[in-house]
Order: C-alpha cells, then structure tokens, then sequence
C-alpha cells in the first residue's frame, strides 16, 4: 500500500486541502520551518560579520534545519508505519506539503478580485508575489498571477511528489525544508546574498528534474484543454527556458506561456528598483481575468494529468512488487 501514498496524497490535498482550524491553532508546518529559519537568520546574519561569514553562518543554519527536519520525519515515518493502517496516516501526513488546492484558490481570486476593481486586483495579487503591486496596471497583475500560478505548480506540487514519489515522507519534508528557506532569504539583495547563497543553490539543484518535468506535464495537459497548444508549449519551454534567471522557473513558465499563447516575463519592479526579466512565450500581453481563468483551468487539467501518471506509476511499483 506505500506505493499508493502520492497519489492518495495528490487526490486528498487536492479536495481537502489544509485545514484552517489547525493553521489557527497549531501553524502550517511550512510556517514552522519559516519560524526556525528566521531564529536563527537574526541571531546568524549579523551586519558586523564579514562576507565570508554571514554565507558560513548560512551553510551552517541550513545544514542545523536539514538534521533536525529529517530526524523528525524519519522517526514519524517509522512509528506511523508501525501502526495500523499507518500508510493511511501517512498519506494525511504528506498533505501539508502540497500547495494544490491554495494555490489554485488563491490565483483565482486575483481574477475575482481584478473584476471588482485594479485596486482590488493589486491587493490580492500581492499576497502571492514579491514584486510592488502598486506600478501594476491589469496586464501586469494578470501576469504577476500566472507566473506565480506557473512557477508554483513547479515548486509547490510537482517537485514535492516527485521527493515524496522518490524518498516517501522525509522525501517531501526534507524538499520542503529546502525550498521554504529560498523563498524567504535566497535573494540578491545587501542582507541575503551571502546568507542565503546556500538555500538558493541547493533549491536550484532539487528543483532540476521536477522544474523540467512540469513542462512535459503542461504540455501533456494541453491536449486535453480547448485551444491550448502542446507544439507551443514545449517549443516555448525549449526555447525560452534557458534565457530566464533561474535554471528552473523558465520551464514552467515558459510552458504556461506558450500553452495559453502568452507572453510572460519581461519589466517588473522589486523594491522600487526596475527589473528587466526575459520573455518567456511570444504572445498577447495585454492580459486580464479571462487570460487568469484560462490559466486555472490548464493548471487544475496539470493536476489531473499530475496525478493518473502518480497512480499508473504506484500501480506498476505495486505489480512488480
């Protein structure tokens, strides 16, 4: 039955999603991890201490997270599994660390949101971007949601299952415990860039394979999507992937891009300062909530494509088993 834990995993979280008594109560455990690395950046990302330091002392806050989440999942991995029914209890254990049903929910209520007002749009799409909402006109919200939505399905579901797939619950945990650091210090600005090289590149390096492999996903899906294009989508992902700044975010966005024929990418603004980011696809720009429902839509047919390879795959590991 182990071999049916992603799958039930994908298909849970999927419908149920995480609850929101127990982030009220107890937290998420990505919020958990957000905690400790933030205890131990302020006490470790000293401005007295020299370059070389600050990424010593992020090499060494990393590797404390790693030890600790994976002693922690490899000792709950090993009682669940000697409980009854414990698969079971490890399929709801490996929900948290799947992003299907919030990150679907919250890029459609950007579009909702946008059919209020701009304003409105820029509110609620500045709870999922880092970007500055306010130099946002609806185009720019509109791509500010997808390319989240596309880089997310990358991130936040596919590369998980596939740890989960390849090294079960720790697997999942461990992913998770790399890629939550990233988001919140692997950036090149004055404090992070030394402090958080570490988690930047070792997030680059799990990310390689399931980044690559949300392409073929978003490509496969497209058939099964009304004026979605398959040719598109890898053509854009093969030839606009590789010029974006990330050796991992340019494939699914790029994916996205060609699928929806958009184009994504391009000027944005970080802190009041002008970033100019590549292109990714060769299509409209000038985007609003219909481009944002046709995106949910390609990503929810992701899902679906997502997990019938995750059961055809837990089916083939169980018969040869």
């Amino acid at each position: 039955m182990y071999a049916l834990i992603p799958p039930l995993a994908l298909l849970a979280e999927r419908v149920l999603g995480y609850p929101q008594l127990l982030t009220g109560r107890i937290g998420h455990p990505v919020m958990w991890f957000g905690w400790l690395i933030s205890y131990m950046e302020q006490r470790t990302n000293t401005p007295v201490r020299s370059a070389r330091q600050r990424k010593l002392a992020g090499i060494v806050s990393l590797a404390l997270l790693l030890i600790v989440v994976l002693v922690v999942a490899v000792v709950v991995q090993r009682l669940v599994r000697s409980l009854p029914l414990g698969w079971l209890l490890e399929v709801l254990l490996a929900t948290p660390f799947l992003a299907q049903k919030e990150l679907g929910r919250a890029v459609e209520a950007v579009g909702d949101a946008l059919g209020t007002s701009l304003a409105a749009g820029r509110e609620a799409v500045s709870h999922i971007v880092g970007r500055d909402p306010q130099t946002l006109d609806e185009a720019g919200v509109s791509r500010a949601a997808i390319e989240t939505l596309a880089e997310s399905t990358s991130d936040g579901v596919v590369a998980p299952w596939f740890w989960l797939v390849l090294l079960g619950l720790p697997g999942i945990v461990l992913y998770k415990a790399i890629n939550t650091p990233d988001s919140m210090i692997g950036h090149l600005n004055d404090r992070y860039r030394d402090y958080g090289w570490a988690a930047a590149r070792l997030d680059d390096l799990v990310n390689l394979i399931p980044a690559r492999l949300s392409a073929v996903l978003v490509t496969i899906a497209c058939f099964f999507i009304p004026d979605a294009s398959p040719s598109r989508a890898w053509g854009a992902a093969m030839r606009d992937a590789r010029g974006h700044k990330s050796p991992n975010s340019g494939w699914p966005e790029a994916a996205f891009a060609g699928a929806l024929g958009i184009s994504l990418g391009g000027p944005r603004h970080y802190d009041g300062e002008m970033v100019d980011l590549p292109m990714m696809g060769k299509g409209d720009r000038n985007l609003g909530r219909y481009h944002i429902a046709r995106a949910v839509s390609l990503y929810h047919m992701v899902l679906t494509v997502l997990l019938v390879v995750s059961t055809l795959l837990a089916l083939a590991i169980a018969l040869g088993g």
